[in-house]
């Protein structure tokens, strides 16, 4: 029993630092790229977003460590329970509730003895909704208790499988649009001081009018002030009658001139754009992104035919892809090879890069959405999001990637995982990402349509 406990309390230590070296580094992220451009930013923010941070990647490395055999079993059947535990408590308790707190708090109207009270009210119909998520959906029953993991990860991961669907439906078609040269619009300097000269004349154009748009406007009201007497005042509804006339027709004008104006500087700077992204494309990592891109093309296409066909056939996959390599060259192509130690190291090197690119691609969507839609006074609000989502998609994650590994390898994850449909989740991510990549086929199709509004300014 002491040797049993000792090696427990060596297991426990080798997570723990992993753990923490985790942490540190949703820290430096945390405060290197998310919010290297603002001053204001709340520890309690922080402190969330790198637990999350560190639950999430421990549930990728306790999946290595399945594969390799570290740590003992039942050391590794306690760790990934408690670590799912202390996920689901912080993406379904401790996030949202820190959510809401923040968005009530930041409303002005709203009296501190309300926060908690609006805050609770809110958390609570947050729980009641995630609980409804199960109703459309094959999930589990009330019979397994509600307060389980398996209902927790149940109802999380339809919405963490949606969320990793649609990123990577987007990723599939915006990767090789981003990296091909084919998708590259020929565009020489010309078009673009063609364009400018255009914009510069429309500029020009719209401020005459609204110059004169001003100068009509100070002379009614010069007129209105100098007039008086009924024939004055008669002859002066009259001149307003033409000068509103007038002015309607002005405004109109205007409008569509600054519509106009919008329009031709989008194109511009589309234009600038494409002639960046063709310089790009001439260097060694242009050229190296554009080989990356024909690969992701190749397998964009295929994942968009085995999705179509698994959604028709309503199919599953049994066997990961390891397995199956190794089965078609040994009974197809007559190779003699150890399965055994073959099986580990592939799947392992077959799993890293799923973990690799799935936490680079994550983390890379998540600092350009930050970007995009955050402010000093919204940042903290946004972050918890994120937190939020990552939390929910690296849940999902373990639920997929279960299906890429080998059958010896899955048991402890079904183990803790309980009785999920497995199934069905693959069914479902299926069938989001299939919506995502045509969506974003169309969108990038009707974006790449070439504009005339430069030739059509001067009409």
């Amino acid at each position: 029993m002491s040797i049993k406990n000792m090696e427990f309390f060596e297991d426990c230590i080798i997570v723990f630092v992993s753990q923490l070296l985790f942490f540190a580094g949703g820290w430096w992220f945390f405060v290197k790229q998310l919010f290297k451009n603002y001053e204001i930013r709340h520890i309690s923010v922080q402190l969330i977003f790198s637990v999350t941070f560190a639950l999430s990647i421990t549930m990728f490395e306790l999946i290595i460590f399945e594969i390799l055999g570290v740590l003992e079993s039942s050391s590794r059947y306690f760790h990934w329970r408690l670590g799912l535990t202390l996920l689901l408590l912080m993406v379904i308790a401790v996030i949202p509730l820190y959510i809401f707190y923040s968005i009530v708090h930041s409303i002005t109207f709203v009296s501190e003895k309300w926060v908690r009270i609006i805050t609770m009210s809110c958390w609570l119909a947050f729980l009641y909704g995630l609980w409804r998520i199960g109703d459309p959906f094959p999930l589990l029953s009330v019979s397994h208790g509600i307060f389980t993991i398996e209902q927790g990860v149940s109802r999380i991961g339809v919405i963490g499988v949606t969320v990793m669907a649609v990123l990577s439906g987007f990723g599939a078609v915006n990767c090789p649009y981003q990296s091909m040269t084919y998708f590259i619009r020929p565009v020489s300097q010309i078009d673009i001081i063609t364009l400018e000269r255009r914009l510069l004349l429309t500029v020009d154009m719209l401020t005459n009018k609204k110059k004169r748009m001003a100068l009509e406007k100070h002379r009614r009201n010069k007129t209105h002030q100098t007039k008086t007497g009924l024939w004055n005042i008669l002859s002066s509804a009259v001149n307003r009658v033409d000068v509103g006339g007038e002015s309607n027709q002005l405004r109109m004008e205007i409008d569509g001139l600054e519509e106009l104006l919008r329009h031709i500087f989008l194109e511009v700077n589309y234009l600038k754009n494409m002639q960046e992204r063709q310089k790009w494309s001439k260097t060694l990592q242009g050229r190296y992104f554009n080989v990356i891109g024909h690969f992701f093309s190749v397998y964009c296409l295929w994942k968009i035919l085995i999705c179509t066909a698994n959604i028709i056939f309503d199919r599953v996959g049994k066997k990961d892809p390891v397995t199956r390599g190794f089965e078609i060259a040994v009974h197809w192509c007559g190779f003699d090879i150890d399965l055994a130690f073959w099986n580990q190291h592939i799947s392992f090197l077959l799993v890293g890069c799923i973990v690799v690119t799935s936490i680079r691609g994550l983390l890379l969507t998540l600092t350009k959405f930050f970007y995009r839609i955050s402010s000093s006074k919204s940042s903290n609000i946004i972050v918890l999001i994120l937190a939020q989502i990552m939390g929910m998609y690296f849940c999902s994650s373990v639920l997929l990637m279960r299906m890429n590994m080998p059958a010896e390898y899955r048991v402890i994850i079904t183990q803790v995982l309980g009785n999920l449909h497995f199934n069905f989740y693959h069914r479902w991510f299926d069938v989001i990402f299939l919506v995502s990549a045509l969506s974003t086929i169309i969108v990038l199709y009707l974006s790449q349509k070439p504009t005339n509004y430069g030739h059509s300014s001067l009409q």
